[in-house]
């Protein structure tokens, strides 16, 4: 009697459980859509705009473009402008390339319905010359945007050099000349000339703030310091070391600028030998700086040891230096001398000299240095502790192939890590070699 009546009661309480599950699910669903929209909720084809907005912002081009064919009401949230400020041309030959192109009707699609809601745009273009040319012909329908940020991007060898100069200064004005609002330009190798950047600035010289333009050969310094003159807002600016000049240094050290918070600097071997570099003078340096104190000096070098002679002789206010070749001890040696606003410096290769003293040199006199990356290099493990003891904490980032390190009679490699893990303040490993 017992068993049969528990059974009874647990037969009668079931469906009160249901129930309340019932209600707690119905609660949920309805603080996402409103009680009054509950019961069209699981009708996928009548769910609220904003949630199909939320969900088609997630999806890749080429599935929203296919769910926006579900229904009419997805096919009008398609075409909401929210979903249309930021989008990537991706242009491709499709025997040469992995990148999905953007399908033909659909860009032209969007040219003729959202052209005026674009506002973050980048091209990616193969190594091919046609799909740069595709990409400046889309560049050349863009009569009525207004588009903030511009990136023209080459995932191989730079294509658009490959397009003549006429074409894509052509194309680039269109945009230069309609947007009336530019912020951000990143327009590295490619043939933009100095009659392009005159356009430029002339349209939208209140609102420019960041400037990539590496690897354009076509720009003199002439075509730069007609930028730093007018564009007084500008706080990011990347060029070629060969266009770098104190009197461009002097023009973004004029009262009439705003602080410059990043100057990159691409130094990079175009004949080897036959190209003597020239210096720029520490005065012009120490003019930015003083108007500018908080900016960073970032320097890529991609040049051959006979080829440094010119740099770092006397003080210079680098903060980030990145060697892409090898670079000889001397030139370590002078860099510890001569910059001391150091704060990140990569090393890809040196060569089989130990470069313990130069380390310490540079720990010595870098004193806001932080990070700290070193490839095929040598170093013994005793000066590599030393290095980190007198650096200590502040080196946030400290990478270091085990290749690098080589042991001797006060340190192995077992206790390396141990060592400099205590001077580091956290547990700290050297790189390993990938294999495959």
């Amino acid at each position: 009697m017992k068993r049969a009546r528990q059974k009874f009661v647990a037969e009668n309480e079931a469906p009160q459980t249901s129930q309340k599950s019932k209600k707690q699910k119905t609660c949920q669903y309805g603080s996402v859509f409103g009680e009054s929209d509950l019961h069209t909720s699981m009708d996928w084809g009548n769910l609220p705009h904003h949630v199909i907005l939320r969900i088609f912002q997630f999806l890749p081009l080429v599935d929203r473009a296919r769910a926006s064919s579900v229904c009419r009401r997805w096919n009008d949230v398609f075409h909401i402008p929210d979903l249309w400020r930021r989008f990537e041309f991706e242009l491709s030959q499709p025997a040469t390339s992995y990148l999905k192109s953007t399908h033909p009707d659909l860009i032209q699609q969007i040219i003729k319905r959202h052209a005026d809601h674009l506002q973050y745009v980048s091209f990616k273009v193969d190594s091919s010359t046609e799909s740069a040319e595709a990409a400046c012909n889309i560049l050349s329908q863009l009569v009525n945007c207004s588009i903030k940020t511009l990136g023209l991007i080459s995932t191989a060898k730079p294509s658009f050099m490959n397009v003549s100069k006429a074409h894509f200064a052509s194309a680039l004005t269109v945009v230069f000349v309609n947007s009336k609002s530019l912020s951000s330009i990143k327009i590295d190798d490619t043939p933009l000339d100095d009659p392009s950047l005159k356009v430029l600035v002339a349209n939208n010289s209140d609102t420019l703030k960041l400037l990539k333009m590496s690897s354009c050969p076509y720009v003199s310094p002439a075509g730069i310091l007609c930028v730093a003159d007018q564009c007084h807002g500008l706080k990011e600016l990347a060029l070629n070391y060969y266009i770098l000049s104190d009197e461009l240094l002097l023009a973004l050290s004029s009262e009439k600028h705003v602080d410059l918070e990043h100057l990159r600097i691409d130094v990079v071997s175009e004949n080897p030998g036959q190209v003597e570099f020239h210096t720029i003078k520490k005065q012009s340096w120490d003019a930015l700086v003083k108007h500018s104190p908080k900016v960073n000096i970032v320097m890529y070098f991609f040049l051959y040891e006979e080829e440094f002679d010119t740099f770092f002789r006397e003080e210079t206010p680098v903060t980030h230096l990145y060697f892409g070749r090898a670079v000889s001890k001397a030139m370590l040696g002078r860099i510890g001398m001569n910059c001391p606003r150091l704060i990140e410096l990569v090393v890809c290769a040196n060569g089989l000299q130990p470069l313990d003293a130069e380390l310490i040199q540079i720990a010595e006199r870098c004193k806001n240095l932080t990070a700290m990356g070193l490839g095929e290099c040598e170093v013994t493990c005793r000066g590599f502790v030393e290095f980190v003891k007198m650096c200590g904490g502040r080196l946030t980032q400290l990478s270091i192939m085990e290749e690098v390190l080589i042991p001797d009679n006060d340190y192995s490699l077992d206790r390396l890590h141990l060592e400099v893990s205590k001077h580091l303040g956290r547990m700290w490993f050297p790189d390993m070699m990938p294999t495959w």
